[in-house]
């Protein structure tokens, strides 16, 4: 008898819960919509309502109008993008992609403040597994399962009903007339006010959800298409000019660096030595530097290309030749060695070498390779080739969230540290002290560079380090990079650059080493870039520009 009455309680669950799986609603592709429309604007929009909190927007008298006014917009704009891309036969599959999507964008948005404009999705699209997988957490479970998995499951539970085709079109026309109303009529409610909340801060629009990466996702396609177009050719006629043809050649090293901010940068005057072996070297260390863009998709392409951020054109720049063809024209050889994803576009057909799925038993491991790996096998690549060269390392640098996997264990100086990639997961001094880390595996790298170009005795050698962008850690609730720029803070946007000279490559270019260091100390860009180079290198061509040329003060004329 009591076996009887203990499972009348499970009995009783199990009942209840065939109960459950047995309610499947009956409704309209169009309420469907509805339903959805309001639980991406409720649920998923949480950064950007706390974004527009930040501006006050919400304050005042005219607050809860305001408030009332952007649910109603957004929820009537997501109603109408949904009207447009639902049917009864698309509904499912549409919605099994979009919702949990769009939770996890939600997701990395509150968690990391990201703006997923063009730029950040071009970011995210070109990002390897590797990487990628580094964001994946447990910490994500919860969002995850609660705003994708869950409604994507009750979203197969709706039985449709069925319309004769005329009443259905009707009906569907209605409904995107009444959003547009509702949209245009909450806009007019408040215009005056979120007319300036839209001209002030431009940016919260990248915060919109799903609307956000929909769009700029659209835009990426765009220009991805575009990108099989020939890129324009410049510096066909150049030449270098001034060479002792019996001078020893030239190999000068460009180290791009990545997600270095000149803020936890030692020669900076940092409170903690996170450069220890550069400060040995004493290297020309610039002390005012700033980046072209906040993401490595728009940095290293600007860096190279002749129009920087004075003259940003992202599409003229992704469709021009770069610095280096310009070398390569200028019979100077080329070489991209790269422990990251690419060149972006950069060192199209010119000599290119990946280290991302190496195997090296010291530098690798299973999830990569640290980027001393690009030392290996560099003395017999340069042997191979005569005459003056230009090398550029692609560091993996301080890429994040998983700062800890950028540096090897003799390297851990600053404890206790962040191990995972969910920074949520850490206070924020670990995350500091794992990036602060980082920062010594760079300064580690660039001082075996200049070691390894100081025993090259058959050259004149120089490196050039520059980070593509910084990092926030976490200042005012950002982390990571690629807030847009307009709005991107010195974190992102300041990043440290040295320069080293062997005395020889010195001497031969008349290069006055104390007027560098003078001139370090001047406000520089990534701008310069270019036209440095093409200035140290002694190589003419119409694209240079003296003026934008940091070595030009200090060089002897000939």
């Amino acid at each position: 008898m009591s076996s009887i009455v203990s499972r009348r309680p499970f009995d009783e669950a199990q009942r209840r819960f065939r109960q459950l799986l047995a309610i499947r609603p009956e409704m309209t592709v169009e309420r469907l919509a509805f339903y959805v429309a309001v639980f991406f604007t409720v649920f998923c929009n949480a950064a950007f309502f706390r974004a527009v909190g930040g501006t006050r927007a919400f304050e005042g008298a005219s607050g809860w109008g305001v408030a009332l006014s952007l649910v109603l917009m957004i929820g009537a704009l997501n109603m109408l993008l949904l009207c447009l891309v639902l049917n009864r036969w698309t509904v499912r599959p549409v919605l099994t992609v979009l919702i949990p999507v769009t939770a996890m964008a939600a997701h990395f948005m509150s968690r990391y403040t990201v703006y997923l404009d063009a730029d950040m999705l071009r970011n995210i699209l070109h990002t390897d597994g590797k990487e990628s997988g580094e964001l994946l957490s447990v910490g994500m479970l919860p969002a995850f399962l609660s705003l994708g998995v869950l409604p994507t499951l009750m979203v197969w539970r709706v039985r449709l009903k069925k319309r004769p085709m005329g009443r259905a079109v009707l009906v569907r026309l209605g409904a995107i007339a009444l959003s547009l109303l509702v949209a245009g009529g909450a806009m007019m409610a408040s215009f005056q006010d979120l007319s300036a909340l839209m001209r002030n801060h431009k940016e919260i629009r990248h915060l919109i959800t799903p609307g956000n990466y929909i769009v700029s996702l659209v835009r990426v396609a765009q220009h991805d298409g575009a990108q099989h177009r020939p890129k324009t050719p410049i510096g066909v006629n150049a030449h270098v000019v001034g060479r002792d043809p019996s001078a020893k050649p030239r190999l000068l090293v460009i180290v791009v660096g990545e997600t270095v901010r000149a803020q936890n940068w030692g020669l900076n005057g940092y409170a903690r030595q996170t450069t220890p072996q550069l400060r040995d070297i004493g290297p020309i260390n610039f002390t005012d530097m700033t980046s072209c863009g906040s993401a490595t998709e728009v940095s290293v392409p600007c860096m190279f290309s002749p129009f920087g951020r004075a003259h940003y054109d992202e599409d003229r720049i992704a469709h021009t030749q770069s610095l280096l063809n310009v070398l390569d024209h200028a019979g100077i050889s080329v070489l991209w060695r790269d422990n990251q994803t690419g060149c972006k576009g950069v060192c199209e057909g010119l000599s290119f070498e990946s280290f991302e799925h190496a195997r090296d038993p010291q530098a690798c491991t299973a999830e990569g390779c640290l980027d001393e790996v690009m030392l290996l096998g560099l003395a017999g690549e340069i042997a191979r080739r005569p005459g003056d060269q230009v090398v550029v390392l692609h560091q993996l640098g301080s890429h994040g969230p998983s700062y800890a996997k950028r540096y090897p264990e003799r390297l851990r100086r600053f404890t206790p540290t962040c191990e995972t990639g969910d920074l949520g997961d850490c206070t924020r001094d670990q995350i500091v002290n794992a990036y602060d880390n980082s920062v010594l595996a760079t300064d580690d790298f660039l001082a075996r560079t200049i070691r390894f170009l100081a025993e090259q005795s058959s050259r004149d050698t120089a490196m050039i380090y520059l980070s593509d962008h910084g990092e926030s850690l976490g200042e005012n609730g950002l982390y990571l990079h690629g807030v847009p720029y307009a709005i991107a803070p010195d974190t992102q946007t300041h990043v440290p650059m040295v320069m080293w000279f062997s005395p020889g490559f010195a001497a031969d270019r008349k290069l006055d080493i104390d007027c560098m260091k003078q001139e370090s100390h001047a406000p520089a860009s990534q701008d310069n870039l270019f036209h440095s180079v093409l200035g140290l290198m002694q190589v003419n061509t119409p694209e240079y520009d003296r003026k934008l040329d940091l070595f030009d003060r200090c060089i002897a004329p000939a």
